[in-house]
């Protein structure tokens, strides 16, 4: 035999084919044929779907190779499964890096087998191989090792599936197909070891075969369960063939069926958006009212189609929702999946079209679910493979909007906007009535040339609550003797939230009024009291109007810097409470400012207590993506689960006293959570900006009354 006589000529090696006979050499090469024809022609069929969505709003090839790269490194290093679970990081790397050695191994042996063997067979007049020596060696411990990390992976993923039960691998979409991806992962990691182990004991193979460990411990326990050499030789066909076929048969199911995500998943990372989310994709301008949002699955971009397709059902975007935790009717991995369903039974005739959401009716995907969502990010801060959850409900919201079927709440909103520049439908001459307490004016940005013009924002401005915020941050401007001004009533809403509950047009125009409000100003920098209008002014202004390009800041930014440049002229001493800090979701995750308020609170005095949760795993208030402005059946009230985490999970042995925020929806949904919770006498709601102003003694400028 030829591999025998390349082993006493090179060294150490083993038989590929042993047992196995010329026919079956045919066999498995005509099936591996087969296999593969399948294995394309599915991939081509699930990519070849996508060209039916949508044109993508952004550029998702652009600078493609160091996508590619970027995506490596993600998928390869499983930085994303790392994140708030350190078991599902273990357990996925040792299974991905596992499969990826496997496969590297098992595509070197073919390339030496039907490759570089036949070729020094037919050219150079004998056939060499360099399946032999060291390298045979190295390449036999580095696989039976690799492998083995494979097995322990699988073997961690079914302790966790099985016995553990891992509350959100259990779902809605749950189906036999994912056990029989599981199992089917572990027989090819056992069988490949059983394999190994038979061959090793039917060839009576020498001591070199040592360096493959596993397979010489499944040779000791064949030895030892009274197996012979002659029996080994007689099961070894059966055990290769099972093995093989079990390969075959998932690797020409991948396309077909979940295994696709190995593909779908790295594809979905290469082409993200890095502001998912904190910015949406925009309308045509040239689209009807029909055309606005997703009526039927393929008014889906391309894009939205592969997140449908990446999707692992592995739950982490369910157990971080706010909305489902809260009992509202919302699950995101539901969401993503019924979409792929639909797609899927369309496609294969088993259903008929219906519209893609609606209120009530038949439809994928209710009014109801849709409207629980806060825009908060966690679903996809958390997914693993980078779906962008936030641009597919958005489409949905905005269909809804078209098409007449907006929560009643946010009409009412929305009309108070339209007519009159803010949610609470007061007259614009209203909005800077919060100055008139003041002791000291505050500059009008339209009549001279300042630093920052400071945009307010609704809440600020008309909420009695966030006028005490307003005041508070206008004292410590005026103490500190920055430049900065006011639109007074040339202010209109931002637009961050009205966009998120798909009322486009009316973002545009307020994107057309803002803009042209900040052009009549001379100013070097914006600085917004609300991150939602920081999100919206950094991220998604300059994609809708070219001419805006100001440098954007949220005002902890601004404050930090006065106390780094000893503008502030505190000693960080000035207060001595116990407080904890909620980390805004357009502050924090959108925006990844986590530090700045944290360092005001601590140069206050304050005695920071940091919650469970907190930066980028902080949990919702409730009142993003419209919510403010709806009313929910929720036990518990988003707002009230934080205050009683801030109460209870808090490591503070004297209790936390303040509760601080550093957002104007925040505070409004935590007062009302302190009052529906039967929380008033145990912690009071805080903005960052009242701590500075208690620290610098000035609360006396503000004359606020309660």
């Amino acid at each position: 035999m030829a591999i025998f006589a390349l082993a006493e000529a090179a060294g150490p090696t083993r038989p590929t084919f042993w047992r196995i006979g010329l026919m079956g050499e045919a066999i498995f090469y005509f099936l591996a044929i087969v296999t593969v024809l399948f294995f394309v022609y599915g991939v081509y069929n699930r990519f070849a779907r996508y060209t039916d969505g949508e044109e993508d709003w952004f550029d998702r090839l652009d600078d493609l190779p160091g996508r590619m790269t970027r995506a490596a490194k993600i998928v390869i290093t499983n930085e994303k499964q790392f994140n708030r679970d350190l078991y599902g990081g273990l357990m996925h790397s040792f299974i991905l890096w596992g499969f990826l050695t496997l496969l590297i191994g098992t595509t070197i042996l073919a390339i030496d087998m039907d490759g570089y063997r036949k070729f020094t067979h037919y050219f150079l007049g004998g056939e060499k191989s360099f399946f032999v020596g060291y390298f045979y060696l190295s390449y036999s411990l580095v696989m039976d090792a690799m492998g083995l990390l494979f097995v322990v992976g699988v073997s961690m993923a079914l302790y966790r599936r099985y016995w553990v039960r891992n509350e959100r691998l259990w779902g809605k979409h749950t189906s036999r197909e994912d056990d029989l991806f599981i199992w089917t992962l572990f027989l090819l990691g056992v069988g490949g070891y059983l394999t190994e182990g038979v061959r090793i004991l039917g060839t009576n193979s020498p001591n070199f075969e040592t360096v493959s460990f596993v397979g010489w411990f499944v040779k000791d326990l064949l030895s030892a369960a009274g197996v012979t050499p002659e029996m080994a030789m007689a099961w070894y066909p059966v055990t290769w063939w099972a093995h093989a076929l079990v390969a075959l048969v998932f690797i020409a199911a991948i396309p077909y069926a979940k295994p696709f995500h190995m593909l779908s998943s790295y594809a979905n990372v290469v082409t993200r958006d890095e502001k998912a989310g904190k910015r949406l994709p925009g309308v045509p301008s040239d689209a009807s009212p029909d055309e606005i949002g997703a009526s039927s699955i393929d008014d889906f971009s391309w894009r939205q189609l592969l997140d449908q397709d990446a999707c692992t059902k592995c739950g982490r975007c369910s157990s971080v929702c706010p909305a489902k935790a809260s009992g509202r009717p919302l699950d995101p991995r539901d969401v993503i999946l019924d979409l792929k369903q639909y797609r899927e039974n369309l496609d294969a005739g088993m259903t008929d079209e219906k519209p893609i959401i609606a209120d009530g009716g038949s439809s994928v995907i209710d009014s109801e679910t849709m409207e629980s969502c806060m825009a908060c990010m966690a679903c996809m801060d958390a997914c693993p493979v980078e779906i962008e959850h936030l641009s597919s409900f958005t489409e949905m919201n905005r269909r809804l909007t078209e098409s007449g079927q907006m929560d009643v709440n946010v009409q009412d909103a929305m009309m108070n906007v339209f007519q009159n520049g803010n949610a609470f439908g007061d007259p614009e001459r209203r909005r800077p009535e919060w100055t008139e307490e003041l002791d000291f004016e505050i500059p009008d940005a339209r009549d001279e040339d300042v630093e920052f013009l400071w945009y307010v924002g609704d809440y600020p401005s008309y909420d009695e609550r966030n006028r005490r915020v307003a005041r508070s941050l206008a004292t410590i401007f005026h103490e500190t003797d920055v430049s900065y001004g006011i639109l007074y009533e040339d202010e209109q809403n931002d637009g961050n939230d009205v966009r998120r509950v798909g009322e486009e047009g009316l973002y545009e125009m307020l994107v057309e009024d803002n803009v042209a409000a900040f052009e009549g100003c001379e100013y070097d920098k914006i600085v917004c009291t609300d991150p939602h209008s920081y999100n919206t002014f950094k991220n998604e202004y300059p994609e809708m109007a070219e001419e805006f390009d100001s440098p954007v800041y949220h005002y902890t930014q601004v404050v930090e810097e006065l106390f780094r440049s000893g503008r502030m002229g505190l000693s960080g001493t000035e207060l001595d409470y116990t407080v904890t800090y909620h980390d805004p979701c357009h502050l924090g995750r959108y925006n990844d400012e986590y530090e700045a308020p944290r360092e005001i609170v601590k140069g206050t005095g304050c005695t920071l207590d940091e919650m469970p949760r907190n930066r980028a795993n902080s949990f919702c208030c409730g009142g993003g993506g419209g919510g403010l402005w709806m009313d929910f059946e929720e036990d518990p009230k988003p707002s009230e689960e934080r205050i009683r985490e801030a109460l209870e999970d808090t490591d503070a042995a004297s209790g936390v006293e303040k509760f601080v925020v550093a957002c104007p929806m925040c505070m409004t949904m935590y007062e009302d959570g302190r009052k529906t919770g039967g929380y008033e006498d145990d912690i009071e709601i805080v903005d960052v900006a009242e701590l500075v102003v208690e620290a610098l003694g000035a609360e006396e400028k503000i004359k606020v009354s309660n």
